[in-house]
């Protein structure tokens, strides 16, 4: 047999459209008989700058486009039309650069390509950073990376590095970039099933996919963007698949194989997930036809005694953006710059809300609550706490010690979120809520103790939840994960910390609400909307 060379994954062409930042940086220069393009490291960093500020306040125009279809499709639901709408607005509050689309603004992750003619003369991953490291200090974003001190000792960098930076070789004089802000929520949506040839008929890989769709839930935000990626000549290669296919980088890959194994897209196999996701009935976080915009199915070559498969989103935040260095300049991918275009003229009509009054004893709440049934939709208005996992984690070190549970986690509504960085002049910088399932672990006592009876924040729960809401007069109620910007410029007033400063974004929190959104998806007799799809 002769010998073949095949790039695994022949991307056919670049469709993107660049905006072009600047032309400093870059030189051309001759070595015998090679042209070298010449980066200043500067560039790496200034373009590292822009990709992150960009893709934290702004989305491409084809994720938008998918959101206004939804609003357009007689097929969607009241509450698909709903959760697409508010993304929407979300969308026109980002754009003026003040407060990012979503407040968990994520880990900034940087793949590159550089070509073999390419010459930095410095360690491109410090540059990388340096850029990522002036967006965050510079903008109202909110530093998440946590930094182990020792094994059970952490602390918050303040900076939100480190970043993830993976630099490849490719042939050539240009030098290539996907930057994506990942949030905590799609990243723990990432799921690795290691499987066998008898996943790969039809029959056996239609009855895997309905199983495995159901653990996405709602947690990390869709509409998704979702990726299935099947084989790959490992664990790790077929997760950085997942990855890039989720951000759209993969698009233009072949459509079939071919012997010497390169990567390609299965269409059909995208239509028949796409259909299956419809057929869910999860739809936009809280039922629906829109559990995802797109699907994309890779398909890899693998080790005969395995069969890994992959499955992972990108969710409503849909922050992937692309960047070049050539030797006419530094470009970044352009990113949509006026979403108000794809608003409708007026909003889509929804039966009215129930107002819930927050400053209501905790019992008056609870009997309130009591007369909906799951699914109903809710405007509250008043006080909520705001605690998520560290600040949990305390409170249980508390009870642990035989200390009482603090007041104000018995008297109001608890909400998990940890905001972004307040704009000057503003009440609050972007704050959604955060994925529920994470404080889980802590209902049954909490409640036991008289606290967490009312929990607000995105995504499916444990059975667990549903038990102790039953056996303690609980509920949990859910918030459209995705529309940080829009919450804070419009029903958040006033902020104010009130425990645990010490803990940064994690720290415990009074805010007063008006007209919030929201839906009760657990109530005090066990019914659970997930439960029941």
């Amino acid at each position: 047999m002769d010998f073949i060379y095949q790039d695994p994954y022949p991307i056919l062409k670049d469709d993107t459209q660049y905006r072009k930042i600047t032309s400093d940086f870059v030189k051309t220069e001759k070595l015998g008989d090679r042209e070298i393009l010449t980066v200043d490291p500067k560039g790496l960093e200034l373009l590292a700058q822009e990709a992150l500020k960009d893709v934290s306040f702004m989305l491409r125009t084809a994720h938008l486009e998918k959101l206004r279809a939804i609003l357009d499709d007689p097929e969607a639901t009241d509450n698909d039309r709903f959760v697409a709408y508010n993304l929407l607005q979300n969308a026109v509050v980002a754009i003026d650069g003040e407060l990012p689309s979503c407040q968990d603004t994520g880990t900034a992750i940087v793949m590159a390509k550089k070509g073999e003619n390419v010459y930095t003369g410095a360690d491109d991953a410090e540059w990388l950073s340096k850029g990522i490291f002036n967006t965050y200090q510079e903008r109202n974003l909110r530093y998440s990376q946590i930094v182990p001190i020792s094994m059970f000792e952490e602390k918050n960098s303040g900076s939100n590095l480190p970043a993830q930076i993976d630099i490849y070789s490719k042939k050539g004089a240009s030098y290539e970039f996907l930057f994506l802000a990942k949030g905590g929520g799609s990243a723990n949506k990432t799921y690795l099933y290691q499987q066998t040839k008898s996943l790969l008929n039809e029959k056996s890989l239609d009855a895997f996919i309905r199983a495995k769709i159901m653990d996405l839930g709602t947690s990390a935000c869709p509409p998704y963007h979702l990726a299935l990626v099947i084989g790959g000549t490992s664990a790790e290669a077929n997760l950085a698949a997942v990855k890039k296919a989720s951000a759209g980088y993969f698009d233009n890959l072949p459509t079939s194989g071919n012997m010497s194994g390169q990567a390609f897209r299965d269409l059909e196999w995208e239509k028949r997930v796409q259909l299956i996701c419809q057929q869910s009935a999860i739809g936009a976080q809280f039922g629906g036809k829109y559990f995802t915009h797109d699907v994309r199915v890779i398909r890899l070559p693998r080790h005969a005694a395995s069969c890994p498969v992959g499955l992972g989103v990108s969710c409503s935040a849909d922050r992937n953006i692309k960047g070049k260095i050539t030797k006419d300049g530094v470009f970044v991918e352009q990113l949509e710059v006026n979403p108000k275009r794809l608003l409708p003229e007026t909003a889509p009509h929804l039966e009215p809300a129930v107002e819930i009054d927050l400053n209501q004893p905790m019992a008056d709440i609870l009997k309130k609550l009591s007369q909906y049934p799951i699914k109903t939709r809710l405007k509250l208005n008043g006080t909520l706490i705001v605690a998520r996992d560290i600040a949990h984690a305390k409170i249980k070190e508390l009870l642990d010690a035989g200390k009482p549970m603090p007041e104000y986690f018995k008297n109001h509504p608890i909400y998990y979120a940890g905001p972004a960085k307040t704009p000057q002049g503003m009440a609050s910088g972007s704050f959604g809520p955060t994925t529920a399932g994470r404080m889980d672990v802590y209902v049954e006592e909490f409640q036991k103790n008289g606290g967490s009876m009312v929990m607000l924040a995105k995504g499916n729960r444990t059975k667990d939840v549903m038990n102790a809401c039953k056996t303690y007069g609980g509920f949990y109620l859910g918030s459209i994960g995705g529309p940080a910007a829009i919450l804070a410029k419009e029903n958040i007033l006033s902020v104010e910390v009130v425990d645990f400063e010490e803990l940064g974004m994690e720290a415990v929190r009074k805010i007063t609400i008006k007209d919030f959104p929201a839906f009760i998806i657990t109530d005090d007799k066990g019914n659970d909307f997930f439960e029941n799809l």
